[in-house]
């Protein structure tokens, strides 16, 4: 029988900043604050990235993610092309090539959800 998985990635790509607050962090964060997923992955991938080093209040948003416990990692080839690796890491982000890591994803059968 299977079993459902309990693992949540939430494929951040959106450079819009209402989208990061009314979607994203809001649902997030209220993920592990409520125990809808006792495992939240926020992925920042492409455009969202540069919103996260440009805006304040995103960081500041972001950091209230983190602490309700969501792991917040972020693509190194898009943060490569953007010239942000160190600025995202600044932030408590995991930097790293992500291609293999969603694909495996992916095909574990967990959840995902972009934005």
């Amino acid at each position: 029988m299977p079993t459902q998985s309990d693992r949540l990635l939430v494929v951040w790509t959106s450079g819009d900043k209402e989208v990061a607050k009314k979607m994203v962090f809001m649902y997030t964060r209220n993920s592990m604050i409520h125990g809808w997923w006792p495992n939240v992955t926020l992925l920042v991938w492409g455009p969202s990235a540069q919103l996260v080093i440009n805006d304040v209040e995103i960081q500041d948003e972001l950091k209230l993610v983190q602490e309700a416990g969501v792991t917040v990692i972020a693509c190194k080839s898009c943060a490569e092309k953007y010239e942000i690796v160190p600025k995202l890491e600044t932030l408590g982000i995991d930097v790293f090539y992500t291609g293999e890591f969603i694909t495996n994803w992916i095909k574990s059968g967990d959840h995902l959800i972009t934005f």
